[in-house]
């Protein structure tokens, strides 16, 4: 055995900077196939005890060889990292002190160190390729002898040095936004310059505006974008007019929210003599504006989407854009891409047509007016009453069918805040989902749907092979978080079996089954999370949770940029598709994809850090006051209580849980007492006292009057389960 182990050794040695799998190694050495499965277990003991590396699956190396891998480093506010390489990949675990200089989100290569087996991928930065950001948000302060910057982020754990002649006139105290000008030493702190001064906490405006600099949200136009803007005009020249379908004559409205300035959608309907109905889906011909490769074009793919903080939106577009030429504004001519759909009184499309064309929208109504209608509370003419409640009649079978097909409708709960004259934030509210809501969503639903079956069927008939195209993907969840998901509702006393192939189908009938239950907000909640996020890309994965084979996003390009693109090549692609242009198609869209999905992302943190900042500075005014809340996070250092009064949540840190030593069970989402026996899990009922509130810093914390007794959940638990049998 040590004559093979030093032979084994000796061939890695011959070759430090290869790889080998262990099949291969047992031929150099003629290992007989019988003895395969011992030699294979003899490389992993040398690997843990360091003798050689595993660097993959069955592949190992000299001990002294290292590999290197790029991506996005994701900080803990723990300190510690970890290295997102890719969908397929294991990520890798960086310890602060391998760190280096890298920031939250910078792209980063890392060398991997030899790993043991049965350990997870560990290594360090060795070079930083990308900076995340070009601004950090923080506070001024003034040291003894110097000045520095305290960083808003927690996930950025150094103070940032700031030179005198750096200040740029700041004063200590006030918000500001710094660049980081040298860290060549990661044993010490950045030097850095202000760049803006936001102003002092408290001052309108400072809070929104410090959030905007801190994800590096553009605040203006280039003076070319605006004037390429400006240059603009509507001109219903006859040769357009010769190149579009003329619906100025159809009854065409929009429905919107009540402070929208943008109407990128209008509808219409027509019932044709075979029974069917036809719907129209008018959108804004943004494309027809914005033409590739132009400025406006470049900054609109910068951008990606429009991005709605509390109190601002920073569009993707200009207003004369937005706000204009391309609103779909009442008793005007508008150019509009359209898709009109033939449904069968089943809700079948069983015809379709997508075509540029030009509308005049007769009416502009908002959800709560078309909602009045609806229920026969209001009226605006009597053709658009009848139409509307015709409409909604139409939605609703297309919502039973798409729901009986096993798309997943959670209903999130969406909030608004409401602010005075100054920004400060007087009231909180759920933003209702009403049926003129649903009307809307209902249509776009189909139209997207429509259009990306358009390429992968009708086009890929035509030319017998499918064009490139931006699809809005949802892949199906992770095994192991749906394996995740059956323990955490098994504690619960319910069964799921993730072991049959797991549908949405699935998903959906088992939130019918324990709908109504005191549990089906949790489980609604815990599933959510379990699954993966939505997406752009050019390869058609299908959309999971709408259970739709093909699915795109078509209906708003003044905010996105893919729906923007996807206009521009359902065009081309009417003139004639070129099959030698695939492959740059392809590079063309993913390039687009890609980014798009980044900016969604950065867009989703920016709103939510807006709406959290105002949250934490509307509950100041309840500091000292108790409310009934619900466990809705559970962490190894503490629990999350929303108080569903105002849809707020805040932090009850494992440290105020003073009668006993808890153990965080993750697949339980519960935190367990030791002696006690006492558990604090997802969906618990609690009262809490608000204890600290810190506006700036985006926190806020509880500590708990009342808590949940465990006798009496389990008590709760089994009544439950009793019920849920005599159904």
């Amino acid at each position: 055995m040590k004559d093979l182990i030093d032979r084994t050794l000796e061939v890695l040695a011959q070759q430090p900077s290869r790889q080998f799998k262990a099949k291969e190694l047992a031929r150099l050495l003629h290992v007989p196939p019988a003895k395969y499965a011992e030699y294979r277990s003899l490389l992993r003991s040398l690997a843990q005890q360091g003798l050689l590396a595993k660097l993959r699956r069955n592949h190992f190396g000299h001990a002294r060889q290292t590999s290197t891998v790029t991506g996005k480093l994701h900080v803990k506010t723990q300190g510690y990292g970890f290295l997102i390489v890719g969908e397929d990949q294991e990520d890798v675990f960086i310890s602060q002190k391998n760190m280096r200089t890298a920031l939250n989100g910078d792209l980063v290569k890392v060398e991997l160190f030899a790993r043991p087996t049965g350990r997870r991928a560990e290594g360090r930065v060795v070079e930083i390729l990308q900076r995340s950001r070009s601004n950090i948000v923080g506070t001024l302060r003034h040291g003894k002898h110097f000045y520095f910057v305290k960083p808003d982020d927690i996930k950025l754990l150094r103070d940032i040095y700031i030179p005198e002649e750096n200040l740029n006139g700041a004063k200590a105290g006030q918000k500001v936004a710094v660049t980081i000008e040298s860290w060549e030493d990661e044993l010490q702190n950045p030097e850095g310059r202000v760049v803006k001064v936001l102003g002092f906490p408290g001052e309108p405006g400072v809070d929104v505006l410090s959030v905007a600099y801190a994800f590096d949200l553009p605040a203006a136009f280039p003076p070319e974008v605006e004037h390429e803007a400006e240059q603009l005009a509507m001109e219903i020249t006859p040769e357009l007019l010769a190149q579009r379908l003329d619906l100025r004559d159809r009854l065409t409205f929009t429905i919107d929210p009540e402070d929208a300035k943008d109407f990128d959608d209008a509808i219409s309907m027509r019932e044709l003599e075979n029974g069917n109905i036809e719907l129209g889906v008018h959108i804004a011909d943004v494309s027809h504006f914005v033409q590739e490769k132009s400025a406006l074009d470049q900054e609109a793919l910068a951008r990606s989407t429009s991005i709605y903080l509390v109190d601002r939106v920073v569009p993707m577009l200009p207003e004369r854009l937005s706000n204009d030429l391309c609103s779909l504004k009442p008793d005007t001519d508008r150019f509009t891409y359209s898709c009109m759909m033939e449904i069968s009184p089943r809700g079948k499309v069983v015809n379709y047509q997508i075509a540029e064309t030009i509308i005049h929208s007769k009416k502009r109504l908002n959800y709560e007016q078309a909602q009045r209608i609806i229920d026969g509370k209001e009226s605006a003419t009597p053709e658009i009453d009848e139409t509307l409640r015709k409409l909604n009649r139409l939605a609703k079978t297309l919502t039973k069918q798409r729901l009986r097909n096993g798309s997943l409708d959670f209903d999130t709960p969406e909030v608004k805040v409401i602010l005075d004259e100054t920004g400060a934030p007087i009231e909180i509210r759920r933003k209702e989902r009403q049926e003129s809501n649903r009307l809307i969503e209902e249509f776009m639903l189909l139209a997207n749907q429509t259009v990306a079956k358009h390429i992968d069927v009708t086009l890929k008939k035509q030319y017998r092979k499918k064009p490139p195209f931006i699809y809005r993907i949802h892949e199906a969840p992770d095994p192991l978080k749906m394996k995740d998901f059956a323990l955490f509702v098994k504690a619960l006393g319910l069964k799921f079996d993730h072991q049959q192939q797991v549908t949405s189908k699935l998903l959906s009938d088992f939130l019918k089954q324990v709908s109504g239950s005191p549990e089906a907000d949790i489980i609604e909640n815990v599933m959510l999370r379990s699954l993966m996020k939505a997406k752009y890309a050019i390869a058609n994965k299908g959309h999971f949770g709408l259970a739709f084979h093909h699915y795109s996003h078509f209906t708003s390009p003044i905010r996105r940029y893919p729906d923007l693109i996807a206009h521009r090549t359902l065009k081309e692609y009417a003139k004639g598709y070129q099959p030698e242009l695939h492959e740059w198609y392809e590079r063309k869209l993913d390039r687009a994809a890609q980014k798009a999905s980044e900016r969604e992302l950065v867009a989703l943190e920016a709103e939510r850090a807006s709406v959290k900042m105002k949250q934490v500075e509307f509950m100041s005014r309840y500091l000292g006051e108790e409310f009934d809340g619900l466990i809705s996070g559970v962490v190894a250092f503490g629990i999350f209580v929303e108080i569903p009064e105002f849809h707020i949540e805040g932090l009850v840190h494992i440290s105020d849980l003073d009668d006993d030593y808890y153990h965080f069970e993750e697949k339980a989402y519960r935190l367990k007492g030791q002696n006690t026996g006492q558990i604090y899990r997802l969906g618990d009922a609690v009262r809490i006292k608000v204890v600290k509130v810190d506006v700036s810093e985006r926190i806020l914390d509880f500590i708990l009057v009342e808590k949940p007794h465990p006798r009496k959940e389990e008590r709760r638990k089994k009544k439950e389960q009793k019920k849920r049998r005599k159904r």
